[in-house]
């Protein structure tokens, strides 16, 4: 089976992006540097920086002039994670910012669902159910890596990081000619970018054995961690504003700029809800042969999920029991005994 990892994605079917094949290799041999020279990863994930980060935020400078650097107080990243914070300190705000960003994405389009996408207060961020393969982790890796393009990305063109600018993005051919494209857009292809290296060093720094079910787990994250990047990019627009005397529109200036993350968030809860179940055998492969083969751009999990209308701390599932139910609802927000099988409040419908 051969997927097309590298396949180019279009943003609003207008504009073509090549930047994936051609900006990422500055970062993925820095990345494989660090992997030659790491261990075993740390407990906990990175997207813990979205829990602590709210100091960094703040306050970055506080911690890079203490005694106790900046990059070995932040819980949960790699070693791999934890020297490309080293280089990148700048970033790493806004690494806390996306990974803030996704986490509140991820609550809001799990609200009404068995599984709200809750957290915990250690470093695993989301408890035992990041451990599970199912497409609940697959999801929270995908929006995870998708709020960090957009925060950097965004920071780029803001002036608040010191290795990128505005975007550099190629004219969209199908731009009206008379229009200038130009402007200061997003930066989305260092993001990018960015993003691949510093999210995805901590899954290819760890060795496991050909076939196994950790290596499987890898596969599974990777393959989630591109689809959330490309999310961003698919949602990418080209936006343009008029200049002239008295709302003439004589002069037409356009650049590249990122969706509202909701609509991210809305495109990747289409993907969870259309993920692909796949299986381990020396490399990733569709559990049912009936279905189609999975694109870059889809989520494909190796477990089913647990069962979250009980509590079990095994897989984290807090249970539904007390929770606010509609009674007149037949979706995953409803009171069906039979979707959900614990006690509910209940609301009545209107």
């Amino acid at each position: 089976m051969k997927w097309n990892k590298r396949r180019k994605v279009a943003a609003d079917g207008a504009h073509w992006i090549p930047f994936v094949e051609k900006v990422t290799w500055p970062f993925i041999l820095l990345a494989l540097f660090f992997i030659m020279d790491s261990g075993a990863t740390s407990l906990g994930t990175w997207m813990n920086l979205g829990l602590q980060g709210i100091d960094v935020l703040r306050n970055p400078q506080a911690y890079l002039l203490s005694a106790q650097p900046l990059c070995s107080r932040l819980s949960g990243l790699s070693r791999g994670q934890t020297k490309l914070c080293y280089l990148f300190q700048d970033h790493m705000g806004h690494v806390a910012r996306g990974a803030r960003l996704g986490i509140h994405e991820c609550q809001w389009q799990f609200k009404n669902r068995r599984w709200n996408c809750s957290t915990v207060d250690d470093s695993s961020v989301f408890g035992p159910v990041l451990n599970i393969g199912s497409r609940e982790a697959a999801f929270a890796h995908a929006v995870a890596a998708a709020g960090v393009v957009h925060t950097v990305s965004r920071g780029c063109r803001d002036g608040q990081l010191s290795k990128c600018g505005c975007s550099r993005a190629m004219r969209p051919k199908n731009l009206h000619r008379d229009w200038i494209w130009g402007g200061c857009g997003d930066n989305i292809e260092y993001g990018y970018k960015f993003t691949e290296g510093f999210v995805d060093v901590r899954e290819r720094e760890a060795n496991h054995p050909r076939g196994s079910r950790d290596q499987g787990r890898k596969l599974m994250n990777l393959h989630n961690n591109e689809a959330g990047r490309r999310a961003v990019i698919r949602k990418v627009r080209v936006t343009c504003k008029c200049h002239g005397v008295s709302g003439s529109c004589s002069l037409v200036t356009c650049w590249q700029q990122l969706a509202p993350f909701r609509e991210v968030g809305d495109y990747l809860k289409d993907k969870y809800d259309g993920a692909t179940e796949v299986k381990i055998n020396h490399k990733l492969q569709i559990r049912n042969p009936r279905y189609n083969l999975p694109t870059a751009e889809d989520l494909v999990y190796i477990d089913e999920s647990p069962d979250y209308c009980v509590p079990n701390e095994k897989t984290g599932s807090w249970g539904t029991e007390g929770r606010i139910c509609n009674r007149t609802s037949p979706s995953t927000d409803g009171c069906n005994p039979q979707e959900v099988t614990t006690p509910h409040k209940t609301t009545k419908g209107t």
